[in-house]
């Protein structure tokens, strides 16, 4: 996909805009015991916002798997998001992954709000990287 920096910049708003409406789900969610459908809604939150980040770079992984690596790659080893970050990132994942697919998989309270602290704790980086980033286009 080739973009315009002012189409890339609207896109990473969208995503941006996406990350926070499913953070806010995931509260929700949480709020009313709805652990597992919490750390979906977090880790999806969290992908959102990756998304946004890694469009601004031009790059757009159809995975989350390469959603992670790109990650990895373009921010974690250029030191714009901190290795606890994109840890958090795999968690959440593993936790959703499990939530979703596994049989008698469930969550607890504790657990569920850890998730959403961790998701919080990205999608506010990834805002300060993302503003960074336009900055510099």
């Amino acid at each position: 996909m080739t973009l315009t920096g002012d189409e890339k910049k609207a896109l990473s708003e969208y995503r941006i805009r996406k990350a926070r409406s499913l953070y806010d789900d995931a509260l929700f969610n949480l709020n009313g015991g709805r652990y597992a459908t919490a750390v979906n809604r977090g880790y999806y939150a969290v992908l959102a916002a990756s998304r946004a980040l890694l469009i601004l770079k031009g790059i757009d992984p159809e995975t989350h798997s390469g959603c992670k690596t790109m990650l990895s790659l373009h921010f974690v080893k250029t030191g714009l998001l901190s290795r606890e970050l994109i840890e958090d990132f795999k968690t959440l994942l593993a936790r959703r992954t499990d939530l979703d697919y596994g049989d008698f998989e469930e969550i607890d309270s504790e657990k569920a709000g850890d998730s959403i602290n961790r998701a919080e704790k990205f999608i506010s980086n990834a805002e300060e990287i993302r503003k960074a980033l336009i900055n510099e286009m």
